[in-house]
């Protein structure tokens, strides 16, 4: 079993106890499928059940693999209406188990893969949609001042930001050129709409399996992954969730609607689902829908690439972890034919 796969749960059970009030071993652990960044793990412990969020081992990219902020932001939701799991340790001491780490409590719910959701009925489908459309906007209206994340990102100028820290963080894992990849670069760099001031909470991976459902009913119990969260553009967060519906129906770990009919499936439009949130959030519509979406695919194209290079360095989480490498030009490609073609 690879380090990835595996930690020492003797030495792990020790310093547990030691730090989470009222934590009992023996301690066993039990690594999540799915997912190809930060390794998870169940651990049933004689005290009860938590989840470990750890950084893979190994040598990694500058910024990547943040569980302390997950941790913060996490642990700074808990009294607000956005559904999060409760935090209850962040362990920085790499000694322990070989990388920094933090433990939460175990969720009893449901998650689901494929966007289309086909373990539901109609109704349920579209309460669920509606119920991912409103925590959208919950968390998108968060004051973060009050919680005490004003200083978890940078206000202002979010996308020049992370066009050129995506663009770094792409070169930094790149295998070869990629031509559209290329293009799409140049293109979100002259396109940038103007900075229209608006700032909040964004979790940077809002999707459907991110998602814990309560396990009789279509309520979001709590949100998962926030590794990529920060202080951004909220239409950041609702065009990276279209972005991913616009995919194929199956590719590697992610799910879309393409190719599927909504309305038989009881799920919104692209424009009714934006309607809603804009609804919601007392915005009158949204220019530039074509920039975010390419944004989106750009940023998804480059967190793959960097997966792809941890694969062949041997530290991906994933099993399926290589396939990230494939996705790469496709999802930039498509991104090229949107704002060639329009959203």
């Amino acid at each position: 079993m690879s380090q990835v796969d595996s930690l020492d749960t003797e030495k792990l059970a020790g310093y547990l106890a030691a730090q989470i009030p009222g934590f009992r071993g023996p301690l066993s652990a039990t690594k999540f499928d799915g997912g190809q960044s930060n390794p998870t793990f169940r651990l049933d412990a004689a005290s009860g059940q938590y989840v470990l969020r750890r950084q893979p081992p190994g040598k990694l990219l500058p910024s990547a693999h943040a569980v302390d902020r997950e941790f913060r932001v996490m642990h700074a939701l808990r009294d607000t209406d956005v559904p999060v799991p409760n935090v209850v340790h962040l362990c920085e001491d790499r000694d322990v188990i070989g990388s920094l780490f933090y433990v939460m409590e175990f969720c009893q719910g449901r998650i689901f893969w494929d966007a289309a959701i086909p373990e539901v009925d109609n109704a349920q489908r579209t309460a669920m949609y509606d119920e991912m459309n409103r925590v959208l906007a919950a968390l998108h209206s968060v004051n973060v001042e009050a919680v005490g994340l004003a200083d978890y990102g940078k206000p202002g100028s979010y996308f020049e930001r992370q066009i050129g820290r995506w663009s770094k963080q792409y070169r930094a894992s790149e295998l070869r050129r990629i031509e559209a990849m290329e293009q799409l670069i140049e293109w979100l760099e002259t396109h940038q709409p103007a900075d229209d001031g608006q700032v909040s909470l964004v979790h940077g991976d809002f999707r459907l399996d991110n998602m814990m459902w309560a396990p009789d009913e279509p309520k979001v119990i709590a949100i998962l992954d926030w590794e990529l969260s920060t202080l951004g553009h909220p239409l950041a967060d609702l065009a990276y969730q279209c972005m991913q519906l616009r995919m194929p129906a199956s590719g590697g770990t992610l799910s879309g609607l393409a190719g599927k009919d909504r309305g038989a499936l009881g799920i919104p439009t692209e424009r009714e689902y934006v309607a809603d949130y804009c609804k919601r959030r007392g915005l009158s519509g949204i220019d530039n829908w074509e920039f975010y979406l390419a944004f989106s695919f750009f940023r998804l194209a480059a967190i793959a690439q960097g997966v792809a290079k941890r694969a062949q360095e041997g530290n991906a989480s994933s099993k399926q972890a290589a396939w990230a490498g494939s996705v790469v030009e496709p999802l930039a490609m498509a991104a090229m034919q949107i704002v060639t073609q329009g959203a």
